[in-house]
């Protein structure tokens, strides 16, 4: 089980673990499960999912020995990692989200969460971006991993056969997102978080954008955190009538 928590691990046995209450309960029944392993305190307070036929009774040291969390919870589960196929085509408010090597695994599960509040239900990732399946991606996602599928590709390859009307990239040099006119329907590329967009994937956007300090010319941080720029990016499309 300890061993889920490498990348190399959870490929070759096409499986992760979800951890606590919250997380299995919003993770359950979206993917399949193979174990589950919970106190008999929990599986009392949950008859429902006690009488599955994957499900053990664990002890509290069964489950800090199976655990990635400082502070284990009371149920771990082992599901498939699942084989999607993303829907690359493009209705009036389609957004693809395309990630460029994004490498902290909380910044990876915010911009899963984010995507899933704005109805965003497919992301692209270079295969240098995080795993999606990581424990610490699975936590921060507080279960929006269940709704948002993460594929992993040849990013600039993909993003150029792919027909999207309009392919934005967020850059420091960009042009002001406010001042633009944007499409609500595209691809939205967001860089490392130290680097940016590279240049392989750069020959793949048509339109620069940068969100802008306030005021403007008043001295402030380098660059916003990879997530939060996420999620004011897209509440910017979104709002688009």
């Amino acid at each position: 089980m300890a061993a889920l928590d490498e990348r190399k691990h959870r490929r070759r046995e096409g499986a992760f673990k979800a951890e606590g209450t919250k997380c299995v309960l919003d993770t359950l029944g979206h993917f399949n499960l193979r174990a589950l392993y919970a106190t008999g305190e929990w599986l009392d307070e949950h008859p429902d999912i006690s009488t599955l036929p994957q499900t053990s009774v664990a002890t509290r040291g069964d489950l800090r020995k199976m655990s990635s969390l400082t502070t284990p919870g009371q149920v771990i589960a082992v599901y498939d990692i699942p084989e999607r196929t993303p829907d690359l085509t493009f209705a009036d408010d389609t957004l693809i989200l395309a990630l460029d090597t994004i490498q902290d695994p909380g910044n990876l599960g915010t911009i899963i969460r984010v995507a899933d509040w704005y109805g965003i239900t497919d992301i692209l990732a270079s295969r240098e971006t995080a795993d999606c399946y990581a424990p610490k991606v699975i936590q921060a996602t507080m279960g929006s991993i269940s709704r948002v599928a993460v594929h992993y590709c040849d990013l600039p390859e993909t993003i150029a056969r792919i027909n999207a009307p309009k392919v934005y990239g967020t850059f420091l040099d960009g042009d002001d997102i406010d001042s633009l006119p944007l499409s609500r329907t595209g691809i939205i590329v967001i860089g490392n978080e130290g680097n940016g967009i590279s240049e392989a994937v750069e020959k793949t956007v048509t339109d620069r954008i940068t969100i802008p300090s306030y005021p403007t010319g008043r001295p402030t941080g380098e660059s916003l955190n990879a997530a939060i720029a996420t999620a004011i990016t897209i509440s910017k499309f979104r709002t688009i009538r």
